[in-house]
């Protein structure tokens, strides 16, 4: 099967006898960049599914408004880092991942993780990680696992470059402040 193109995509979505197959076809190109880019973000295989799933129902929902001022890919980035952003606020809210006290360690829900392969230094880097602020997190995660431009980020968190730049190295001197005290 050939790549389709992402205007092939929204152009089946909008014909209904296509739209389901078109959704679909959307799913399958973008699902695992998406749950990549979430699960970095919420750490866990399973909220990372939920999340997804989330994204994927407001993509259905409003994927016929999608005015095409951006790119698709950026669009469903953008979609996918707010409902991540928003499942972790949520969870912050209700206690449920007390990040900021010390009965919540992190290096040992991911050791119980089936889903988790890394050793003790991603471990570490991921407990650097969310450390930080939500903002300088999303920039840290997006450049370095994703090695997305800043321009891409741009578009994605509606930033100008100049503060994603200074996000990002504030976020490199904390990570590596806490690599360095751990």
């Amino acid at each position: 099967m050939t790549k389709i193109s992402d205007q092939e995509i929204l152009d089946k979505f909008k014909n209904p006898p296509t739209k389901d197959k078109a959704f679909g076809m959307l799913m399958n190109k973008y699902q695992e960049k998406l749950y990549w880019h979430i699960r970095r973000m919420v750490v866990y295989h399973e909220d990372a599914n939920d999340v997804l799933q989330n994204v994927f129902i407001k993509v259905w929902k409003n994927l016929d408004r999608f005015q095409q001022n951006s790119k698709l890919y950026t669009w469903l980035y953008r979609i996918a880092t707010n409902e991540s952003l928003t499942f972790i606020n949520q969870r912050k809210r209700k206690g449920a991942a007390p990040l900021e006290t010390e009965d919540y360690d992190l290096a040992t829900q991911l050791r119980a993780d089936p889903y988790f392969d890394g050793d003790e230094i991603q471990i570490k880097l991921q407990q650097a990680i969310d450390t930080l602020p939500d903002k300088q997190r999303v920039v840290f995660l997006m450049r370095y696992y994703e090695n997305m431009k800043y321009d891409q980020m741009s578009e994605v968190l509606d930033t100008s470059v100049g503060a994603l730049k200074a996000s990002y190295h504030h976020a490199v001197k904390k990570v590596e402040k806490y690599l360095k005290n751990d």
